[in-house]
């Protein structure tokens, strides 16, 4: 482990990166809206409307939520292509690409006819644009997150990166009270015949707004240079292959960092949806309203947990997430069945409020695993690839085990397990409370050698000792 002085530079212009973090979030809020409204839809339209008829709800349910995994799948390839041209040319051309590559395909899915219309090229098509739209997400959250994280103070990353974050539990909301409101205003004939595709529809707005505020910002001065060093020494590596070769330790801990984290999430938001209107006969506008409350509270927390990680420390916050988080199942499920709405209500406000204290340091953490000319191909791996084997499969093992047992158990101990993988993680990671990204720099091009030969395990350890340092 090397030790570098951290670089004494002067404090961000707050009006700078207050414009960086709102053009971050205002495209994040529109992505993040189109994938959940899919995630939402899936569990109240589309096993219905663009699918065929099932033996049982359950089967249904299954079939929606594997056409929904699709996007999960694409999101690695997308955090490839993304990361290489992220790298190589910067994040903001790369994130005016993202959005308005996963309006499009959302836009069309609100287009699409039924199955009884068009028989099996209903699911086909419905898949492919899912495709498109988990290509464009799993590039989006790395460079919007690194925009923010390449801005920040040292002293303060957890906290100014937290703020794209928040913006995912604001699309969430979107996508949710927009289909609430559908479903309140119309008769449930007319939402499945016409209403859920105005949801879908209004993406094309929203991206475009998205877009138009993404062409005022630039890239961060730390990418601009690594850049410029780039373009003469053309020797210099970056993208995946790279990050793999060099970096895999990061790329790693970032993933057992991630696990728990997003089968946490996935199970609050979307399995809560099937397990309370299907086996407990919720009324689903409730559901839809519930959900919608307890993400306005995860985003008003997200960045408090943000600033806690730049007090205290990135290591300590996460290892409370991951005990915490772990024993969701253990008592919400049964909270759940006291079928009391405010009860209901409060589960999953504290799951969410768990989660958010794994979600909201991840920017930070991960930025401050990778050097500048790699590090949009780093996280985006690190935090894509376990969507695949976390997110996308959590709601459809937690139905499976539903319908073939009756009961919770199985995805309470799978959550469980999933907290002790992301605990041992966080052990694993190297506190880098205050780092300068600079520094990351300085050592990446002074000791390849090292930093190749240990797996990635160099790195600079700077934690400020007063307000005074942080700040800067």
């Amino acid at each position: 482990m090397s030790t570098i002085p951290p670089a004494r530079e002067a404090a961000a212009d707050r009006p700078l990166l207050t414009r960086i973090v709102s053009a971050s979030m205002a495209g994040t809020v529109v992505e993040w809206y189109d994938f959940f409204l899919y995630a939402t839809a899936s569990t109240i339209v589309f096993n219905k409307i663009l699918l065929p008829k099932m033996g049982n709800e359950y089967d249904a349910i299954i079939a929606a939520f594997i056409t929904y995994a699709v996007g999960f799948i694409a999101r690695p390839l997308g955090g490839v292509i993304f990361g290489q041209i992220g790298d190589r040319f910067g994040r903001k051309q790369t994130l005016q690409a993202t959005i308005m590559l996963i309006g499009a395909a959302t836009v069309l899915m609100g287009c699409l006819p039924s199955y009884q219309q068009i028989g099996a090229w209903a699911p086909v098509l419905l898949v492919t644009l899912r495709f498109i739209q988990g290509l464009a997400l799993g590039g989006e959250w790395g460079g919007a997150v690194l925009l923010v994280a390449e801005h920040a103070p040292d002293g303060q990353r957890a906290f100014w990166a937290s703020w794209p974050q928040a913006a995912v539990p604001l699309g969430n909301v979107l996508a949710t009270l927009v289909l609430w409101i559908m479903t309140s205003v119309l008769a449930p004939s007319e939402f499945l015949a016409w209403g859920w595709r105005v949801a879908f529809w209004l993406s094309a707005i929203v991206a475009l707004v998205g877009y138009y505020i993404r062409t005022k910002i630039t890239d961060a001065p730390v990418f601009q240079e690594a850049k410029a060093e780039m373009d003469q020494e053309k020797s210099s590596g970056y993208g995946v292959l790279e990050v793999l070769r060099r970096y895999p330790r990061g790329v790693l801990v970032g993933m057992g960092l991630r696990f728990a984290e997003n089968i946490l999430y996935y199970l609050v938001v979307t399995f809560s949806i099937v397990y309370l209107g299907t086996a407990l006969k919720v009324n689903t506008a409730e559901i839809l309203g519930m959900i919608a409350i307890a993400h306005l509270c995860h985003f008003a927390v997200i960045p408090l947990v943000g600033r806690l990680a730049d007090r205290v420390g990135r290591r300590p916050v996460y290892l409370a997430g991951a005990i915490l988080g772990g024993t969701w199942g253990l008592w919400a499920f049964p909270a759940f069945g006291t079928r009391n709405t405010w009860i209901i209500l409060l589960t999953i406000i504290v799951g969410l409020l768990f989660h958010a204290l794994m979600y909201s340091g991840q920017p930070a953490i991960m930025a401050e695993m990778f050097p500048t000319r790699m590090r949009y191909s780093g996280v985006s791996i690190a935090y894509q690839v376990t969507s695949i084997v976390a997110g996308s499969l959590a709601p459809v093992l937690a139905t499976e085990w539903l319908k073939s047992t009756g009961s919770w158990w199985p995805t309470a101990v799978y959550l469980a397990f999933a907290g002790a993988v992301t605990f041992v993680a966080a052990l694993a990671l190297r506190e880098t409370r205050g780092i300068s990204l600079r520094s990351l720099d300085s050592v990446d091009a002074a000791a390849p050698g090292a930093a190749a030969s240990d797996g990635g395990r160099a790195a600079v350890v700077v934690v400020p000792q007063t307000r005074k340092e942080a700040r800067r």
